[in-house]
């Protein structure tokens, strides 16, 4: 019996990366619009216009597929993130931070939904440090630059602002008018008035 080749095994060629690419996009559709347990193989495969055993040729199974796409959608979350903050001064990375977390989830709201089903869904890890550290080091670094003298714990004031940030996105998801921006620069008022006080 001949082995099924391994794509992960070799360098996948520019057509097995388009159909990969291809793949993770339709799984962000089904998995926001249906959820995890409404989204299969089969759908995927159906919506890709392709047949099951060509996505578990690109992928072992469903679950490998979901996280392929939550990766999709956390590096993009994170790479605007990251490039505005570092286009802020030290004092203004935390608001630029909050801005860009709340605005990107704004404009994606599939990757909103990606996030969340995935997160409850798939095994994996979800240290919530790496959730509120970045940040914290943010406030912190925010903090020096400012000339703030009084003693803030940097963790609490992180996982606020994360809470937050998180409240902002599902208010979105319900209430598609929901004034969002006007939400992000309330809470960096808010953080800003901690910060300062």
């Amino acid at each position: 019996m001949a082995k099924r080749a391994d794509p992960t095994a070799r360098k996948p060629t520019l057509t097995e990366r388009a159909r990969r690419a291809q793949l993770v996009e339709v799984t962000i559709e089904l998995v926001a619009d249906h959820g995890y347990g409404g989204t299969s193989l089969s759908g995927i495969a159906e919506r890709a216009g392709i047949t099951k055993a060509a996505v578990l040729y690109h992928f072992s199974s469903k679950d490998a597929l979901v996280r392929a796409a939550y990766e999709h959608v956390l590096s993009a979350l994170t790479g605007h993130t990251a490039a505005a903050v570092e286009a802020a001064d030290p004092a203004g990375a935390p608001a630029a931070y909050i801005r860009a977390m709340i605005g990107h989830l704004r404009t994606h709201p599939r990757h909103t939904r990606m996030i969340i089903e995935a997160m409850t869904h798939t095994a994996g890890d979800h240290e919530p440090a790496s959730r509120w550290r970045p940040l914290a080091d943010l406030i912190d670094t925010a903090r020096d630059a400012i000339g703030t003298r009084r003693a803030l714990d940097v963790r609490t004031i992180a996982i606020i602002v994360g809470g937050g940030i998180d409240a902002i996105v599902a208010e979105q998801l319900t209430d598609p008018d929901y004034d969002t921006a006007g939400a992000a620069e309330q809470l960096v008022d808010m953080l800003d008035a901690t910060l300062r006080g």
